[in-house]
């Protein structure tokens, strides 16, 4: 075992992933993965909104092995976690997204890709990793939408997700004040101020070169990353509506998948369209600051909702408790997307494996000193509930 992969094994927690990143990645780059939108409020809620629930622990029924296991789309699934969608990972690690994949299919759970990942989706489908997600948005031009739909479809993806929450781009602050740029670019003194991120620098000195929009590069802006990363926003069509929903129904014939929902009416009229499950999202945090935060919403959905369809939740789920909190309020698994460019940053596949190992771990042991057995035994019976 090499050194790193010890140091990897080291590490107990996403917190202490994410500082591990935190030393490894230059402070631009940790920060285009880290920040949120304008004061980060939301990003910040997104991990509070848990500390408002408490687990009534039941110790005379303590269980010290525990089924983790869901039917997610018709998919098993080793725990209820999905690797939900990150852009440009190859950024963090070289050939990030196909590390993820792998560290995800290895660990027994879906991978979504990014669309605006570094590798291909066609590449990423060669790692025949599975179950395999697709991420989608509505451009302005609905043929490129239509074509990544068909592509994501040829590629025999398990199922596809359309963002909803980004067709107009958050002002993410952080990457404002540092200035930075896709690929980063790093002047003299800049590199020079940074001794101890040399080792990341030396690593990625190829991929840098590299660095990719991969499912752009038929666009005629692909020609320049950095004139796609600039006018991307300008593809993306503000005025999406429920008729491109349809429209996207009627075209992919998988499962289909809406990520952005946090209003419960919103939830609902998407089974009305056809859509199989939703994500509640506030993308992190990085578009709408003041949004609500995931687990807020989540009730109501759950509620309106009525069990017609599964619900995920995508928001500051740093801990094996957080999954079982999500599932106590209805919610089928969650999302992570954060903690896997730290594990990306950390180790690479390795890292990422670390990674789903401590949320294993951690929802195990929740799940045991709660005296529950399997997930279909999680209920809200699990919360604490003030009586006063």
């Amino acid at each position: 075992m090499g050194q790193s992969a010890r140091t990897i094994q080291k590490i107990h927690s996403i917190a202490q992933m994410r500082e591990r990143a935190r030393q490894i990645l230059p402070k631009p780059v940790f920060d285009f993965a880290d920040g949120g939108a304008e004061d980060e409020l939301t990003l910040k809620d997104n991990e509070d909104a848990f500390q408002q629930h408490s687990l009534v622990s039941r110790p005379i029924n303590t269980s010290a092995e525990c089924d983790l296991s869901i039917e997610l789309l018709g998919k098993k699934m080793s725990m209820p976690l999905v690797i939900g969608p990150t852009g440009l990972s190859g950024l963090f690690h070289a050939d990030g997204e196909r590390c993820a994949a792998r560290a995800a299919t290895r660990e027994g759970i879906a991978f979504c890709l990014s669309h605006g990942s570094v590798c291909t989706l066609e590449e990423l489908a060669a790692t025949e990793s599975a179950p395999r997600w697709m991420q989608v948005f509505v451009y302005r031009d609905r043929s490129f939408t239509e074509e990544h739909v068909a592509r994501a479809a040829a590629a025999g993806y398990d199922a596809l997700v359309l963002t909803v929450d980004n067709q107009l781009v958050g002002q993410r602050e952080r990457d404002l004040r540092n200035g930075f740029t896709i690929p980063p670019r790093f002047s003299i003194p800049d590199t020079l101020a940074m001794a101890g991120k040399l080792p990341w620098l030396w690593r990625m000195r190829k991929e840098l070169a590299n660095i990719r929009f991969g499912n752009y590069e038929r666009h005629e802006a692909s020609a320049s990353l950095q004139g796609m990363a600039a006018i991307m926003p300008t593809l993306l069509d503000p005025h999406l509506n429920w008729n491109d929903i349809k429209a996207i129904r009627k075209q992919w014939h998988g499962p289909f998948i809406i990520k952005g929902i946090l209003h419960p009416e919103d939830a609902v009229k998407a089974l009305d369209y056809g859509v199989d499950a939703v994500i509640v999202s506030n993308h992190g945090g990085r578009q709408l600051d003041g949004a609500v935060a995931s687990l807020r919403a989540l009730p109501g959905i759950v509620k309106a909702v009525d069990g017609r369809m599964p619900i995920l939740l995508d928001g500051g789920i740093r801990r094996g408790r957080h999954l079982l909190i999500a599932r106590a309020l209805g919610a089928t698994a969650c999302l992570i997307a954060r903690p896997q460019l730290w594990g990306l940053a950390a180790g690479g596949q390795t890292g990422v494996e670390q990674v789903l190992k401590i949320y294993r771990t951690e929802l195990t042991r929740a799940m045991g000193l709660c005296g529950v057995n399997s997930l279909a035994e999680v209920s809200s019976e699990l919360l604490f509930k003030d009586s006063v």
